[in-house]
This record gives structure tokens, sequence and C-alpha cells, in this order.
């Protein structure tokens, strides 16, 4: 059979290099960045310069968080299996640590026992949590706590995931206060811990009827919360449903977006011409500075991004199915590749489940959960998370059996491995063959016809 020629074979023999994975995902992730760099600068350039005199002054500072993610990329990407495992519950009481003192705060003040949203050093605003002067948003370091503990947990179980008493006792108490204390204040971000929950669930292999007791659940948990929260969530439920709601009030930020989208045409107005970031579109460099793409670059700079996207979406899933294959020979899959491939699939599923929902809710296919555009909307605390997840990705990309090996026949430079990534560990070999040797019947056959014989 030959091989196909033309486009299709050149992309098939790509895609079959030992570092195909790794180089799309820094390929589609730094492209994304610096989209996101470009995209928030002339999102906020108007409004920096109308309040501070300056133009550069917002986008500086998406630089600098820019610079810490890529140092939380690096620091991620040089961290062995055993170091990440051990983070994993640490990091999680910390997420529980950061969204009990933001609940407490909130609830203080919401009861009048303290006049101000704050507590001593501690300050509570909306889903963000001050502490000094330093401002962090609890929530996005509860998704890649998450991630790690339950690929932690199920790496742990394996096989025995199959019972439903496996699941119940270590994972829905604490995954259900996680998702209660995160979705009281940000009900967006519970969605994505939902969705990187069910995928993380599905790459572990539970059985379907857990997903289907999970989705009534997560069902009825989404209703109490809105139902807890009756004001503005209530209000965006309901104006996503009504076609006729008040353009100036309740669906004003929803028709202002599609309104620049619709200008924006096939190929935008141009980088930097848009009109409606003038103060006519609310949260234009963050919630939606999709829509700003759409007004400047069009329906063609939207696919772009959504080509990104996808491509990212891929590599995750090809690093998550080819970093668990096991030993060659062998059925069992190494504890170690199982927790790389159940984080594998998690933080995918988390990137793309929050892509969804964002430009769903910029386009009107879903209500609007006020969720960032991963890589590409205003933020600090959501882009250093969001580097430092893709940082452990690029770790199990190069962690790959092929990948491990090709980067072990020719290894790079001393020097490279210091500043940039160690080398992976090694497959393990496949185990010593146990089959009888064929020649074993025969020479019991002649023994037994020799004593016969002698008989």
């Amino acid at each position: 059979m030959t091989a196909p020629r033309g486009p299709a074979g050149l992309l098939r023999g790509l895609l079959a290099r030992p570092l195909a994975s790794y180089h799309l995902l820094l390929a589609s992730s730094g492209l994304l960045l610096v989209i996101g760099l470009t995209m928030v600068f002339s999102a906020t350039s108007v409004e920096a310069y109308a309040t501070g005199g300056s133009a550069f002054a917002a986008i500086a500072e998406q630089a600098s968080y820019a610079l810490v993610g890529l140092a939380a990329f690096w620091f991620c990407q040089r961290l062995p299996v055993r170091t990440l495992r051990a983070l994993a519950l640490p990091l999680l009481l910390l997420a529980f640590a950061m969204q009990g003192a933001l609940a407490g705060v909130a609830l203080l003040h919401s009861s009048g026992v303290i006049e101000e949203p704050q507590f001593g050093p501690v300050a509570s605003n909306l889903q963000w949590l001050q502490v000094g002067g330093l401002s962090v948003q609890p929530s996005e370091l509860a998704k890649l706590a998450l991630v790690l503990w339950v690929a932690d947990l199920f790496a742990r179980k394996d096989a025995r995931l199959g019972y439903w008493h496996e699941l119940v006792r270590p994972l829905f108490p604490v995954a259900g206060l996680m998702l209660l204390l995160v979705g009281y204040h940000d009900l967006g971000t519970m969605l994505v811990l939902l969705v990187l929950l069910v995928g993380m669930m599905w790459a572990a292999g539970v059985r379907m009827r857990v997903f289907g007791l999970l989705a009534v659940l997560a069902g009825l948990g989404v209703a109490l919360l809105v139902v807890a929260q009756l004001g503005y969530r209530l209000v965006r439920l309901t104006a996503f449903l009504d076609p006729n709601c008040d353009q100036m009030l309740e669906c004003y930020q929803a028709i202002q977006g599609r309104r620049a989208l619709a200008d924006g045409g096939w190929f935008g107005v141009g980088l930097g011409s848009a009109s409606y970031k003038w103060g006519w579109l609310p949260a234009g460099h963050n919630d939606f500075i999709f829509a700003v793409i759409g007004e400047e670059l069009g329906v063609v700079g939207c696919l772009v991004v959504l080509a990104l996207f996808a491509v990212l979406a891929y590599t995750g899933l090809r690093i998550a199915r080819r970093v668990g294959v096991g030993i060659p020979g062998s059925k069992r899959v190494p504890e170690a590749d199982r927790f790389r491939r159940l984080v594998a699939a998690g933080v995918t599923t988390w990137l793309v489940g929050q892509t969804v929902i964002n430009v769903g809710g910029v386009v009107g296919l879903l209500p609007i959960t006020g969720l960032p555009l991963p890589f590409i909307s205003a933020g600090g605390s959501a882009l250093v998370v969001t580097l430092a997840a893709v940082g452990m990705l690029a770790a199990f990309a190069r962690a790959e059996p092929a990948a491990a090996r090709a980067l072990h026949a020719r290894p790079p430079a001393r020097w490279v491995q210091l500043v940039w990534a160690p080398l992976p560990p090694l497959p393990k070999p496949k185990p010593p063959s146990k089959s009888k040797s064929p020649h074993k019947p025969k020479e019991r056959a002649s023994e037994r016809s020799q004593r016969t014989t002698s008989q």
C-alpha cells in the first residue's frame, strides 16, 4: 500500500514526527498568546489614554502577567510527575483556603457585621481576593488544583474506579465542596470545573451510569445556585431566553457584542479601528474581547482564533492518548503515565470548555457567564494559571514514548537542558517473552518412545 501524496501525505508525515505534539502545542499556544496581547492593547488603548494619559498602561500590565505566565510555563515544564502529584493536595487546600476567605469576607459584609468587604488585610471584590496589594482570582487556581488532585486520585485507584463507592467517598464530597465554594461567587467557573471533571472521568473509563447521575446532580446544583443569586444570574438567564428583552438594560452587552461582530464583516474594519471599544461595549477587553476581534479582524480573524483553539484541543487529546500507551506487550499502564493522561485530558477539556462557553455567550448561542477567553482576555490570574497548565502539557508531550526515545537518541546540549527542559524519562522496555519452546513436545514424545522401547 503506497503512502498518500500531496498535502495529505505531507501533513501525515509531519504529524508522524516524534516531537509533533510538542511543536503543535508551542505553536498554537504561542500564537494565541501573541494575538491576546495584541487584542488587549487594541481594546484598552483608548480607555487607558482617556483615564491615565498613556495608551500603554493596560498592555504593560498584561505583558507583565504574560512574563510571569511564561515563567510558570518554564517551571511546570521542568517538574517531574512525582513533584506534580506531591503538589496536588497542597494546591487544593490553598484553593479551599482562598475561596473560603473570599466567601467569608463577602458573607460578613452582606450580613452587616463589617461595613466594607474587608477583614484586616484581606478584602473581597466580586471574584477577586485582595491580600495587601496583591489581587488574585482563587477560582483560577481551583481549576489547576482540581485537575492535579483528581488525576492523582484516579491514577492511584485505576481499575477500582468501576465501583461506585470508590468515587463517592473521596471524590464527590471534595469536588462538591469546591464547586459550591466557587459556584456561589462564579457560576461560569463552576461550569468549567464540571466540564473538566467530566472529561477526566471519561478519560479514566468511569461507567456511563455515573455520568447520568452526575448530570442530574449538576443540574440540581446549578438550579440551586441560580435561585440563591436571584439577581444578576436570573436576569442573564431570562434575557438569553427572552427575544424581546430590553436592549438598553438586560440585553445591552449581548446586543452590542453581536453588533460589533456584524460590523466587522468578512475581513473587519482593521486592527485598532474598532468603534465599539470607545465605551460602547462593556468588558470589551475581557469577557467580550472576541467581539472586538470580530469587528477588527472580521470572520476570517475569528476563524483563525478558533482554528488555533482547535489545534490546541487536538494536541491535548493527542498527548493524552499517546502518553498513556503502557508497556509494550502488556496491557498495564504505569501509574505515572495514567497521571499524565488524566491531567492532559483535564487541562484540554478545561481550556476547550471555557472557550466554547465564552464564544457561545458572545455570539448568542449560550447565556453570558462572565468567563474570560483563554490566552486572549485581559487578566493576570487566568493567564498565569493557563500558561502553567500548558507547561505541564509540554512536559507530557516530551514524555511521549517516541518523543522520549528521539530526545535520548540525539540529546540537546547540556546547557539547553539546564536552561530549557531536562530529558524526559525513557519508556519502560518490553518484558521478556514467556512462551514455551516449540521443540518441547517433540522432546517429550521421543522420551516416551524410548521408555516404551526399554520396557
